[in-house]
């Protein structure tokens, strides 16, 4: 079990980590992911690969007390588990104590750590870096580096030459590979769903994870076990009858973190999953709406031409169907999307807002206080979530009556402004603010008491 770590954003982490998996899997060993942080589209590659769902860790988002119970639960299995990091190692929410960073997480799970190094610009100076990465925090055990991006034999020579009195092993040796690429947008890398050639990178992912490690002092590191004392099981269970949920996944719905859905199911829920691209109507029987993010933008055509099921969607939300839309979602709700070329494109139309795209990325975790009584929060409830999106609102007419801003939020440091966030009613929580229900089951519990309670079906 080993934590990947880089020494900062754009090293290769998840190339690394993707060609440990893929070369794993090959060896027909059970392997669980994590990732270090808030994010969606990583754990998308990882589940790709490893065909089991990858598992967010994020103390901000949840607590330390979960990470330790998630990775234990979801670790008695297998044979493997790979933690794959965010940004530089010590980067997480605070610059002073390094709180949700990968060296964070890997002290809480008691993990060695792996460091990928981009060396393309480097030669000796990598003694520094290793050395610093290592020394800063004693706590860690760094068990070794990976060496990405080397040019050639004697550019590895000089590498090797430097890291050689820190008896700090190299465990893999990555050469410039221009014919493993994973495209990006926006956002981030595109997903898995959306590229058909992935087979064939995963495939060479595989094989170059297969060459260039050194396996016979990698894989002990990978099988090791770890030890955690007093962990508990934080999770809930429900005695009611399934509530049937719809949730929209397709490609322009799939952010979710799988830990929400999963504790939906076990609180009581039986999700019924569908499209808003491609379906001709919501399914039959459901009590609840749940849009994740995504990339609505991308697809926004598609989304506009399907008027059946905009009109359905509107219609349940209008008389009262309990909704709860995060980021894409909420986006979706509004009355136009309008893309990065500034073509508008009609969506459902409950909140009276557009969602323009822009080139700001508004990224961070925030602190947010409910102004009034959600679905999903009550009245002053406080939560912490993550915003990660590069579209904004614009509201071209008066709210109705019966709609009101449903957050006061700001930063991680809470020095910024106070701005209110996300619209809400009676039976709707939208949000840019991404949420997740690991140590607020309140969340997920008062959202499916208010499907249950509703007196509306489709």
């Amino acid at each position: 079990m080993v934590v990947i770590a880089g020494e900062r954003s754009g090293v290769g982490k998840t190339t690394v980590t993707l060609a440990l998996l893929a070369y794993l899997c090959r060896q027909k060993l059970r392997v669980q992911s994590f990732k270090v942080g808030p994010d969606y589209i990583d754990p998308m590659f990882h589940q790709y690969v490893t065909g089991r769902s990858c598992r967010n860790l994020d103390p901000v988002l949840t607590s330390e007390a979960y990470i330790q119970e998630c990775f234990t639960r979801h670790t008695q299995q297998v044979d493997v588990a790979v933690v794959e990091g965010v940004m530089g190692l010590y980067d997480g929410a605070s610059a002073t104590d390094f709180f949700a960073s990968t060296a964070h997480v890997a002290r809480l799970l008691n993990l060695p750590v792996l460091l990928v190094i981009d060396c393309s610009r480097l030669s000796g100076s990598v003694a520094a870096i290793a050395h610093g990465y290592r020394s800063l925090d004693p706590r860690l055990q760094v068990a070794g580096v990976v060496l990405n991006r080397v040019a050639s034999d004697r550019h590895l020579q000089l590498l090797q030459e430097a890291l050689e009195p820190l008896n700090l092993p190299i465990l893999g040796v990555l050469r410039r590979q221009d014919d493993v690429y994973i495209r990006d947008r926006h956002l981030g890398l595109i997903p898995a769903a959306e590229l058909s050639q992935l087979d064939s990178v995963i495939d060479r992912l595989a094989t170059l994870g297969e060459t260039c490690f050194d396996w016979e002092k990698l894989l002990p590191i990978l099988k090791s076990q770890f030890s955690i004392a007093g962990v508990q099981t934080l999770r809930a269970t429900s005695l009611h009858s399934p509530t049937r949920i719809a949730v929209a996944r397709d490609r322009a719905f799939n952010f979710y973190y799988q830990d929400n859905l999963d504790i939906l199911v076990e609180l009581g829920a039986e999700l019924v999953f569908w499209s808003p691209l491609s379906d001709a109507a919501l399914p039959d029987d459901v009590q609840g709406l749940y849009f994740g993010g995504g990339f609505p933008e991308v697809f926004a055509q598609e989304l506009a031409a399907n008027h059946l099921v905009i009109a359905a969607v509107k219609q349940a939300i209008g008389v009262g169907m309990p909704t709860y839309a995060e980021c894409g979602g909420l986006m979706y709700l509004c009355q136009q999307i309008v893309d990065f070329d500034a073509q508008a494109w009609q969506m459902v139309g409950i909140i009276p807002a557009d969602a323009v795209m822009g080139a700001r990325l508004t990224l961070g975790y925030r602190q947010a206080e409910a102004l009034q009584d959600s679905p999903l929060l009550a009245k002053n409830a406080v939560v912490w979530g993550h915003e990660f999106h590069r579209s904004s609102l614009s509201v071209p007419s008066v709210p109705e009556n019966s709609l009101f801003p449903l957050f006061q939020a700001q930063n991680y440091d809470r020095q910024s402004p106070l701005v209110t966030e996300g619209w809400r009613s009676p039976t709707l929580h939208a949000s840019y603010i991404h949420l997740h229900f690991g140590s607020n089951l309140e969340l997920p519990q008062r959202f499916l008491h208010y499907c249950r309670s509703s007196q509306f079906s489709q």
